[in-house]
């Protein structure tokens, strides 16, 4: 049956047509209580949402249509909801506690995931411990993360995140582009002899990948030291493909295994996370782990009208899809959150940017909307101004811990505290003034007249209150936007992990990168000849590339 002729599909169209500002919603004095949820350490504010009792009611009902509750068990029992490359998702058994079961074809995955574990762990405590030495006999100072995609945004985003639990003078660095300037730039200030490199892909054979693990083994080649020595004692692989992973160098000690139903962009909670786990230590890591599994725990357990990932899921469908808001974005008040805007981007774009339903007809509903985000100070000096004034609706998340600084470890920082405190003041002022426009001030005078200074309100908000940010209450914040993107796919009826669109630029991008190298600007669009024609001219004219 086509979504649209779905009988509670048809109640929202309804109801988002005769929808109320959100202002107005306002005259119940309970709503923000009838309209918040907690679990695992995180409090969900969803009143300044354009939602009351009956449109909320309609959504839930639409998420029983779709079976979503068999859906959830589907997902973290290893059925292959992955259809369209035959697979499982099973991130979630990526923190499951040790001990506990999960078979899947008669194999124990979670068996499987803490063998990797503990051959993380072992890695970790070597190199944490200045065991593990480069190939002058040096201890390591420095590892670098060669990645892109998942295998880049996770564990960036994550080890910034935590960076103050990190209890080991040995740093991280990461790097993802493919021109080389990052990783130039970074190399300058290191020492190949205290340098260690993780190279993680998950086909060990992305080009954006290899080409930087190319020129860092250059880079190590030109101290004059063996190669052999070289590779053995300065790259780590992580990938689904020992046979890649030896080819290339990588000798089988220094291999960390993935499994093809682990998703690039879900992978972070794998041996993709090492350069968290090095930073912060495993127990820090598995305490990442044990934050998302409270997370899972909820939302297989929760009744709809409580659970966070539900609701939040539920939230995005009924914005986008029903009220036609196609922009979105993350605003997080706490810098440590800083790379979490751009880690969503891919979480919630990749998965869930389809246009065609499970059964491969088109869809003929809006689906994803265009995510961004930054740090709420920064962006309120950017695109606010769009937000407040504007002629586009986005929906926002603001995300702010409640404490921030703990009082015996910062007794003599009082000034930080007041930062914080001025932090959560603009965090929850701005929601304020997007959903009430003047009215949240209060103008009853002249300049409220001023269509220069008018605010229009009507913008819908959830705001997420962490108890404090840590491991646990990150791990938990991610895997709660993880389940919402499961269930807006169940409710579009779309697969939200396969990303068919990311491959076929790489395909194309093959023929142009032989074009460039045979010096032939033919064979393409008259456009891609012409700019290819420039390209070849200049660096002819000039040399170089």
């Amino acid at each position: 049956m086509s979504h649209t002729t779905n009988t509670a599909w048809q109640a929202l169209q309804t109801l988002a047509a005769t929808t109320s500002n959100i202002g107005e919603l306002f005259a119940d004095g309970s709503r923000s209580e009838q309209f918040s949820a907690a679990a695992c350490g995180i409090y969900m504010d969803y009143s300044k949402q354009a939602l009351d009792n009956e449109r909320l009611s309609a959504l839930i009902a639409l998420a029983k249509s779709k079976n979503l509750s068999h859906k959830i068990n589907e997902l973290l029992s290893g059925v292959k909801v992955n259809d369209t490359e035959n697979r499982a998702a099973l991130h979630t058994a990526l923190r499951l506690p040790k001990g506990e079961p999960l078979l899947v074809d008669g194999v124990d995955v979670g068996g499987q995931v803490h063998d990797s574990l503990d051959k993380c762990e072992a890695i970790v405590s070597r190199i944490r411990a200045g065991v593990w030495r480069g190939y002058s006999g040096k201890a390591i100072t420095d590892v670098v993360n060669i990645g892109v995609g998942g295998s880049d945004l996770g564990p960036l985003m994550a080890a910034t995140a935590l960076e103050e639990w990190a209890d080991t003078d040995i740093r991280v660095h990461f790097v993802s582009n493919m021109d080389g300037t990052q990783l130039d730039g970074l190399l300058k200030k290191l020492n190949p002899q205290t340098t260690l490199f993780i190279i993680s892909s998950k086909s060990f054979g992305t080009i954006d990948t290899l080409s930087n693990a190319k020129t860092a083994k250059a880079w190590l080649l030109s101290t004059g030291a063996k190669e052999q020595s070289l590779l053995r004692r300065h790259f780590i692989g992580i990938s689904t493909r020992t046979d890649k992973m030896s080819a290339w160098g990588i000798h089988p000690d220094n291999q960390l295994l993935l499994w093809d139903w682990v998703g690039g962009r879900f992978s972070m909670w794998s041996a993709i996370g090492l350069a968290i786990a090095i930073r912060i230590g495993m127990t820090g890591f598995r305490a990442l782990l044990a934050g998302a599994y409270a997370m899972d725990t909820h939302f297989a357990t929760a009744d709809f009208e409580h659970n966070l990932p539900v609701l939040l899921g539920l939230i995005g469908v009924w914005n986008s899809t029903f009220l036609g808001i196609n922009a979105h974005t993350v605003l997080p008040y706490d810098g440590r959150l800083s790379f979490f805007p751009n880690y969503l981007t891919q979480l919630e774009m990749e998965s869930n940017g389809k246009s065609v339903a499970r059964d491969g007809v088109a869809v003929d509903y809006d689906t994803c909307p265009i995510l961004w985000g930054d740090i709420g100070s920064n962006a309120q000096h950017a695109f606010y101004q769009l937000l407040h004034q504007g002629t586009q609706r986005v929906s926002c998340d603001f995300i702010t811990p409640i404490r921030r600084y703990d009082n015996q470890q910062h007794h003599h920082d009082a000034y930080l505290e007041e930062q914080h405190k001025l932090s959560l003041a603009n965090c929850l002022a701005q929601s304020q003034v997007l959903a009430f426009g003047n009215g949240a001030l209060g103008e009853t005078t002249q300049d409220e007249l001023n269509e220069f200074k008018r605010y229009r309100g009507n913008q819908p908000s959830t705001t997420l209150l962490l108890d404090s940010l840590s491991p646990s209450t990150l791990g938990a914040l991610i895997a709660l936007y993880e389940h919402k993107v499961y269930v807006m796919s169940v409710l579009w009826g779309i697969n939200p992990f396969d990303q068919w669109g990311v491959e076929v630029g790489k395909v194309m991008a093959n023929s142009v990168f032989d074009a460039l190298n045979d010096g032939k600007a033919e064979g393409f669009d008259g456009s891609t000849n012409a700019l290819l024609a420039k390209i070849l001219q200049a660096q002819a004219l000039q040399g170089g590339v």
